[in-house]
């Protein structure tokens, strides 16, 4: 990685993209994300020194001659700098892999409600009681690298910054309600996080 600022996305020609020097490229906002027969990534992003906060949309329709088993692959990088990404799909059958590599930065992502695969994440993180909630049943956590089962989402975080997993409600196309997803959390969520790489967002104890 080169030590200005650089930023690579949807690129059709082969695994290896081409850096793109451009330092007024936005960084924040909605993202659409688009099958690249060509690509091994149908996203990729890679900066050095800036800020990054993307919602990214997945799409709501098969491209044209897109396998029915692809899952759209998702890379975010960066050396220095937060991280704040939206999974946002309408389409549940929409499967994605989104790997973020983010040396020191701190991490945040908000997955869909209807999340359902593995992720896998260096040091502890924190969750949100909408992650809890919604998200927490349908995850499992590993420490293998993914197998590439098209049939499952899959997220890998990795960092030497603090991680935080939100929830992205696919009804209502918005982040997570924090205080009614407390409350859900107080008054009818009984269930427990893996016991060592967990940390609460809130936590009530008798």
């Amino acid at each position: 990685m080169s030590t200005a600022d650089h930023f690579t996305i949807n690129s059709a020609a082969s695994s290896s993209y081409s850096k793109e020097q451009n330092p007024l490229l936005r960084l924040k906002g909605p993202h659409k994300v688009t099958y690249h027969p060509n690509s091994d990534w149908d996203s990729y992003v890679d900066v050095a020194q800036r800020p990054i906060d993307m919602d990214l949309i997945l799409p709501h329709y098969r491209a044209r001659h897109q396998p029915v088993d692809h899952r759209m692959n998702i890379f975010v990088g960066t050396e220095a700098g937060p991280v704040k990404l939206k999974v946002c799909r309408n389409f549940s059958r929409c499967k994605f892999y989104l790997e973020v590599q983010a040396s020191m930065s701190d991490v945040t992502l908000w997955l869909p409600s209807d999340f359902k695969g593995r992720i896998r994440y260096s040091g502890a993180a924190k969750f949100s009681c909408g992650f809890v909630n919604r998200v927490m049943p349908n995850v499992y956590f590993t420490t293998e690298e993914d197998d590439g089962n098209s049939a499952e989402d899959s997220v890998v975080v990795v960092t030497n910054g603090s991680i935080r997993f939100r929830m992205w409600d696919v009804q209502t196309c918005t982040p997570e309600n924090m205080q009614k997803e407390t409350l859900k959390r107080l008054f009818g969520c009984s269930r427990k996080a893996p016991e060592t790489t967990m940390d609460w967002d809130f936590l009530l104890e008798d």
